[in-house]
């Protein structure tokens, strides 16, 4: 195995798949079905490993959509990447139970769930029913109501505490913890200042014991900080990704896979704990 190869092992990276006509970036580039299928096979080929398909936009002050519709949106896309033969692991973005459970009969693996299992109380059991892992993230509120005023006393702690009795709360319902990945939600709810302190300090969430997904891909954050528009963002994205796999952080969620692959592939073989060091000068 070459360096670069074992490098790439010790990250996975989650490629962006909305099929909705309001995400806060790529809203309504991929509604038509095959659109998004040619989407996500292009992403798998630049070397995502999971696929994360999601058919109701999360953006703040996004709107509702009924179960009826976001199945409509999702399930083509999923029966499509499967008829294609896809090797990456399928998510469908949802809080819904009925639409995790179509999802997950139609190819899907993995529930990547905002809510952390609050949105529906029906959902933890569809997930551990079908044996598919799962993500919790953070959110203050709701999408609608996430980024009116959020405040902390300390946004780490607070977080962490959230995450763990997310975390208790599945495995109480029967997801076996080794299915279990935990996401702080960058910008669900958090001021730039917040987003900035849990990149910090996002080793205190990794000592939870359990994967670390970072989703901080385009987000208005980095717009704030370099006052770049959403799709001048990449190099913003590289730079958070980075540091958050120096904290521990080993799933990503992009848009642009090839770029964040290259940057972290550089990132795992230079974090990497050495045995021995390099006594030569040779470069």
């Amino acid at each position: 195995m070459s360096s670069g190869t074992a490098a790439r092992a010790q990250f996975k990276l989650m490629g962006v798949l909305n099929v909705t006509p309001d995400s806060f970036s790529d809203g309504g580039l991929y509604l038509d079905p095959s659109a998004a299928i040619a989407h996500g096979l292009g992403l798998e080929a630049e070397g995502a490993a999971i696929l994360d398909i999601g058919g109701e936009s999360t953006r703040p002050g996004a709107a509702e959509v009924p179960a009826a519709e976001e199945l409509r949106r999702v399930l083509p896309v999923i029966e499509g990447l499967v008829a294609a033969g896809t090797s990456a692991q399928l998510s469908i973005d949802t809080s819904k139970a009925t639409v995790a459970a179509a999802a997950l009969q139609a190819g899907a693996t993995l529930v990547n769930d905002v809510t952390a299992l609050r949105g529906d109380p029906a959902i933890a059991s569809v997930i551990a029913a079908s044996g598919a892992d799962c993500c919790l993230m953070h959110m203050l509120g709701d999408p609608r109501t996430m980024q009116r005023d959020p405040r902390y006393d300390d946004v780490v702690a607070e977080v962490k505490a959230f995450l763990e009795e997310r975390m208790q709360f599945a495995i109480a319902a029967g997801i076996d913890e080794e299915r279990i990945m935990l996401d702080p939600g960058i910008g669900f709810g958090k001021r730039v200042e917040h987003n900035l302190e849990l990149l910090a300090r996002l080793h205190e969430l990794v000592m939870i014991g359990r994967p670390v997904l970072v989703g901080s891909s385009r987000k208005s954050f980095l717009g704030r900080l370099t006052g770049r528009a959403v799709g001048e963002r990449l190099a913003g994205t590289i730079a958070s990704c980075v540091l958050a796999y120096e904290r521990g952080a080993r799933v990503f969620r992009v848009h642009e896979v090839t770029p964040v692959a290259d940057a972290l592939t550089v990132a795992a073989a230079t974090v990497a704990p050495w045995t021995t060091r390099p006594t030569s000068s040779t470069r």
